[in-house]
């Protein structure tokens, strides 16, 4: 697959930043989703499930509502992909010490050991692919590096 635009953005010559930047981060997405199943094909994860743990690796434990809030999903949502990571020995559910009324969902040490794995697997691959590009784009990527970590940033802080 091309790293190009679009023909239609291509011929258009007029798509805005923030399509061209869409495009961009869509087909990275797939293309990671995809060679993820060739490098680590006993993986069966789901996404959503894997950006759970990645939550729960930052601040764990964590209710269900937090999560909810902070994937912006339905608390049913998480609620049931929470119940799949459960059966799978993912997480736990337990009492939240803190309002006995709520439950909060920790990562287990095998969540955490699958989240590494994942995470590995990722890097390897995205590793070979920046390896396989020339000095000029390697370093145009490291440089745009801090930007969409600022981009990250606004898109969390602004809630539309």
């Amino acid at each position: 697959m091309s790293s190009q635009p679009t023909p239609e953005l291509a011929a258009s010559g007029d798509a805005s930043d923030a399509r061209r930047l869409t495009e961009a981060v869509t087909r990275l997405r797939r293309a990671l989703r995809a060679s993820i199943r060739t490098d680590y094909p006993w993986e069966t994860l789901p996404m959503a499930q894997v950006e759970l743990l990645q939550v729960l690796a930052e601040r764990s434990p964590a209710r269900v509502s937090e999560l909810a809030t902070r994937q912006r999903l339905a608390n049913s949502t998480v609620s049931g992909l929470v119940g799949q990571m459960i059966t799978s020995g993912l997480v736990t559910r337990d009492v939240d010490p803190g309002e006995r009324r709520a439950a909060a969902v920790a990562l287990t040490d095998a969540g955490r050991e699958q989240l590494a794995a994942w995470t590995r697997a990722h890097e390897r691959r995205l590793d070979s692919a920046l390896g396989a590009l020339d000095d000029a784009d390697r370093a145009a990527v490291r440089a745009a590096l801090p930007a969409l970590f600022r981009l990250v940033d606004h898109l969390n802080d602004d809630p539309s």
